[in-house]
């Protein structure tokens, strides 16, 4: 063989080796590459919701919602060590996924139709219902048709929660919104608005926080399913995802995190739902 044609083998044959490097590497989008290339992942939740998912001071998570990230992250591979936290608020959640900065949110995420159009979901893992927390003393809310133009309702930007009281029930509320929901209840508290909407088992858990001070109506009005919101066009990915999910759900696993996270706050804890093919 002469050199010009063995440097001509060689490069080819470095060529087929890069080309094999990269659709191993690279096969799918999201989450399953970055699962199967280095057995990380990183994963959305929020930082401020009690009983479901909390960063604590010490820099540790806590809450349902974490449990079920880190069940599916270790039936994946991923230890918990690997597992890299980002912060999920209620507006910027399909971002995170869309901008490639998780490879899964799982936050309290309701599925919509309008969503999935942009994000894909495994679920729903969690069916809540929503609900207004007040204060202790509050007399004048009984339910969403309470709410007038004199009284001030909080949630947080990006939530489908308080457009769904104002389209059905009070369309005159003054509405007023923050990035948290912790935030809605530390104005709650202040008095500076009347009451907060979100979903029963969320508000569950910041009454618990606050149990003389504060209470939930006690009238849901919506049903909320919950999803693990997963990158769009990644069937791999959401065919793990929905087996891990499946797993947490008929092991047992899923009702203990819930009696643990949950359970002392009175909720009364579901059902399992089934999760949708």
């Amino acid at each position: 063989m002469t050199p010009r044609a063995l440097l001509r083998l060689v490069a080819t044959t470095c060529a087929a080796v890069l080309l094999l490097a990269s659709c191993a590497g690279g096969g799918g989008s999201g989450m399953a590459s970055k699962v199967s290339s280095d057995d990380r992942m990183v994963i959305a939740v929020s930082y401020d919701q009690p009983g479901l998912s909390i960063r604590r001071l010490d820099g540790s998570y806590r809450g349902f919602d974490v449990d079920v990230a880190k069940y599916i992250a270790n039936e994946l591979g991923v230890k918990e060590e690997n597992i890299t936290w980002k912060e999920a608020q209620p507006g910027n959640r399909e971002t995170l996924l869309t901008s490639g900065e998780a490879d899964m949110v799982v936050s309290t995420y309701s599925i919509t139709d309008k969503r999935k159009q942009i994000v894909d979901f495994v679920g729903p893992y969690f069916v809540a219902g929503q609900d207004l927390l007040v204060r202790m003393n509050e007399n004048r809310i009984e339910g969403p048709k309470s709410l007038n133009s004199t009284l001030r309702l909080c949630s947080t930007a990006g939530s489908t929660s308080a457009e769904y009281v104002r389209d059905q029930f009070a369309k005159d509320v003054k509405m007023v919104e923050y990035a948290k929901f912790s935030d809605c209840v530390t104005a709650l508290l202040a008095e500076n608005v009347d009451a907060v909407t979100t979903d029963d088992v969320l508000l569950a858990g910041y009454a618990a926080q606050n149990p003389e001070l504060l209470r939930v109506v006690g009238d849901p009005f919506s049903k909320e399913e919950y999803g693990v919101g997963l990158h769009r066009d990644d069937p791999a990915s959401k065919t793990k995802v929905q087996a891990a999910m499946q797993k947490m759900i008929d092991t047992g696993a899923w009702r203990k995190s819930l009696e643990v996270n949950i359970g002392s706050s009175g909720y009364k804890i579901p059902d399992p739902p089934k999760l949708a093919p």
